[in-house]
């Protein structure tokens, strides 16, 4: 079932119905398409020793990690996202990490959850996207049901504590005056990324192969379009690879928490 379709049949969901699916296990793929017009986020969980550095790392590195929310340590609610909703199992996979290794995805994390551990959840692209087919901007990846494509660059982040890696970027392919647009649109939305960081000539930000991401699926990009690229919520867990904390949890890219926040109450002016 492509993205496009995946807009029609839950058109009019809500975000906690969405989740209810996923923890349910009746939805248990990507999350683009679920509950249009709600926010979904990016996780990384990590002990309550390394959430300092962490947060810092956040309001260091705006762009790429622009915080929504983080929880209590132990406390798997986060009531200012939603009603009734549980970070163990309301996302459709997880990614466990050791020493920087990815060593399982999994589709709950009961069985790893530990009192000392903090959540923070990230804004994501899927926001912005809704208000660039609102525009009639057309998106590669969701006309074609695929994950957006995404890169490690050699753009680097502003390092906090032990966090420290290269930023990740998603990329998608418009035509020059898209393009132009999406840079206005998206300059409204500095929850989730705001405005891209690089278009064009991917090899300047360290890209050597466009149709081969390092997340995701590939995107065609046409002769008379540009590659576009916006700071990517993924970014973390290049970093955890860097990094190497003795343990941390992150979502699988593009499995998201729903939210019960709306995308239009993320726009400015």
């Amino acid at each position: 079932m492509n993205a496009v379709l995946r807009h029609a049949d839950f058109r009019g969901e809500t975000g906690e119905a969405a989740r209810l699916r996923v923890r349910s296990g009746d939805h248990s793929g990507p999350t683009a398409g679920l509950a249009p017009g709600y926010v979904q986020a990016n996780m990384a969980i990590l002990p309550k020793a390394l959430a300092a550095d962490f947060q810092r790392f956040c309001a260091m590195n705006p762009k790429a990690c622009p915080l929504l929310a983080s929880s209590e340590p132990g406390d798997p609610t986060l009531p200012i996202l939603g009603a009734n909703l549980d970070i163990r199992t309301d996302l459709p996979r997880y990614r466990v990490w050791r020493d920087g290794e990815l060593v399982e995805e999994v589709t709950n994390i009961k069985a790893q959850w530990r009192d000392d551990l903090v959540a923070f959840l990230i804004g994501c692209s899927f926001s912005f996207e809704e208000a660039l087919l609102e525009d009639g901007i057309p998106l590669r990846h969701i006309a074609c049901g695929s994950n957006v494509p995404m890169f490690r660059t050699t753009i680097p982040t502003q390092a906090s504590g032990r966090f420290h890696g290269p930023t990740v970027v998603s990329m998608r392919p418009l035509k020059p005056a898209d393009a132009i647009r999406a840079v206005q649109i998206t300059s409204r939305f500095p929850s989730v990324h705001g405005a891209p960081i690089h278009i064009g000539k991917p090899e300047l930000i360290g890209i050597k192969d466009v149709m081969q991401p390092d997340y995701g699926e590939p995107s065609e990009i046409r002769d008379d379009e540009l590659p576009v690229f916006w700071a990517c919520g993924v970014t973390p867990q290049a970093v955890i690879a860097a990094a190497k904390p003795d343990f941390c949890i992150t979502h699988a890219p593009g499995y998201m928490l729903v939210t019960d926040l709306k995308n239009s109450r993320l726009a400015i002016l």
